[in-house]
């Protein structure tokens, strides 16, 4: 075929494709659907992140508990070390359940992912102390954040193409959001349970026995979390490719991986540069920095627990705020104005932290999480949009967490170590100013999504009439392309 010949038929091919679309084409999104699918995610996901964050939260307890050592610098870091680790293995859960969730649907996936966090969690909370069975004990911890870490591999990407396939083009921002909300409940849970301890047990009890109460709770959430994700329905858009390409069906887990890998290379790129930024700034606001401030700043725990636990409520009217903006002015320019925000205010907001006074430090958190807030409630519709429906569950779980493993988790950690070893108490600034500046980039690069159908999708709205003015629109736009040929010049 010459190139003309392969022009003209690519034009006729549109041009078929506008004038024949049909209703039947169109997905309407039943509300009530949509409804149950992001309240569903959203409490799913506060439960899995309860779970992850309580770990963070109680981090100081544990260095004690696991890692005795007459230096709080050395305990912060092994523990944090721990926690690093169940990110080395994320990649490998997106690996697995990322394929699994494009082959056998995403609903039943995302119940796997519950339950396996459940019990990774639950078993946290039982292990013996280092005084009891030494060295074992770092050990099982080890191992139960392995779980926790290869559960959570295949949990964010599922849950972010559960409800992005859900919601109707318009409205995919704010829909998303609520995501990010949940985790922010999570976080909020898992803090305030961590506060209230350490403010009404004495460092003795809670070193004793205190410490394995906000773990031992993960099991009933996860049943409950469970329960809620088996009574969902699967996504228009995988029934829809199901339907369409029975073949999808019998790909091997090994076929999807090299299609994604050769195929999806620049989003997958581009979904690491936006996961960097993202959870860079999330770990180092959400998770290390509490630590700094009780370890790092003498500052007190629980006070330090109570602020953040405050920071992270006002953030969830952010998140959806942020959310729905993205709807109206575009994904690209609200996380735009986080990553440029970061770049400039990061070290005000840590000098502000660092005077150590509670309204400095509420200051100077609230800075950061304004900020995060950006990227909470714009990356859940942003990041499901840069794949095809045929393997977007894989090459999200995949992208996303080889970026968490190799940026995110290892924050604390990074930024731990960089402060022992330099005594320059301003670098947690600095982590966060390199990473705007690979978040500018990669946000640059992006393609807008906002208000367009997500690849290899048909258009998705909330009503019928919503959906016959995009017939009309199609057809205009067909009727336009016969009266204007390529190439003619309109007036």
């Amino acid at each position: 075929m010459s190139s003309l010949q392969e022009g003209l038929w690519r034009k006729h091919d549109s041009s078929s494709r506008k004038s024949d679309l049909t209703l039947d084409d169109i997905t309407i999104v039943d509300q009530s659907l949509l409804k149950r699918a992001v309240g569903a995610m959203a409490i799913g996901n506060a439960m899995e992140w309860f779970d992850f964050g309580v770990y963070s939260y109680i981090a100081v307890t544990l260095g004690k508990v696991f890692f005795p050592s007459s230096s709080p610098a050395a305990q912060l870091l092994a523990t944090f070390g721990t926690f690093a680790a169940a990110f080395l293995v994320r990649p490998i859960g997106g690996m697995v359940f990322g394929p699994l969730g494009d082959r056998i649907g995403r609903k039943r996936v995302l119940a796997m992912t519950m339950i396996m966090m459940a019990v990774g969690t639950f078993c946290i909370g039982i292990i013996p102390s280092y005084e009891s069975i030494g060295v074992m004990a770092p050990v099982l911890l080890l191992v139960a954040r392995l779980v926790q870490g290869f559960s959570t591999g295949g949990e964010y990407g599922g849950a972010a193409t559960f409800i992005a396939e859900f919601s109707p083009d318009k409205k995919r921002g704010f829909m998303s959001s609520f995501l990010e909300f949940g985790t922010l409940v999570g976080y909020v849970l898992g803090a305030g349970v961590v506060a209230v301890l350490t403010a009404v047990m004495s460092e003795r009890e809670l070193l004793s026995w205190g410490w394995r109460i906000p773990f031992m709770i993960a099991g009933p959430l996860g049943l409950i979390g469970l329960y809620i994700r088996m009574k969902l329905e699967e996504t228009p858009a995988f029934q829809r490719e199901a339907e369409k390409a029975e073949a999808v069906s019998h790909e091997t887990t090994k076929e999807q991986f090299r299609e994604t890998l050769i195929q999806q290379w620049k989003p997958l790129l581009q979904c690491v540069g936006l996961v960097l930024i993202f959870n860079v700034t999330d770990y180092m606001a959400l998770s290390y920095l509490p630590s700094y401030l009780s370890a790092t700043l003498k500052f007190n725990e629980t006070h330090g627990l109570f602020i953040v636990l405050v920071v992270m409520v006002l953030m969830m009217p952010l998140t959806l705020f942020a959310g729905r903006l993205s709807d109206t002015i575009g994904r690209k320019p609200v996380m735009l104005a986080g990553c440029i925000g970061l770049l400039v205010l990061s070290i005000p907001a840590l000098s502000l932290i660092r005077m150590g006074t509670v309204p400095s430090i509420f200051a100077g958190m609230m800075i950061l999480g304004a900020l995060l807030s950006t990227f909470t409630g714009v990356m859940p519709s942003s990041l499901p949009a840069l794949f095809p429906t045929k393997i977007r569950y894989g090459a999200l779980a995949i992208g996303f967490n080889v970026s968490v493993s190799l940026f995110g988790g290892t924050t604390p950690l990074v930024t731990a170590w960089l402060v022992d070893k330099t005594g320059n108490l301003m670098m947690p600034a600095y982590y966060l100013m390199g990473a705007s500046l690979i978040g500018i980039v990669s946000v640059l690069a992006l393609h807008e999504t906002a208000k367009k159908p997500l690849k290899g999708s048909p258009p998705a709205v909330a009503s019928k009439s919503e959906a016959h003015a995009i017939l009309r629109g199609h057809r205009e736009a067909a009727e336009m392309d016969d009266t204007f040929p390529e190439g003619t010049v309109r007036a």
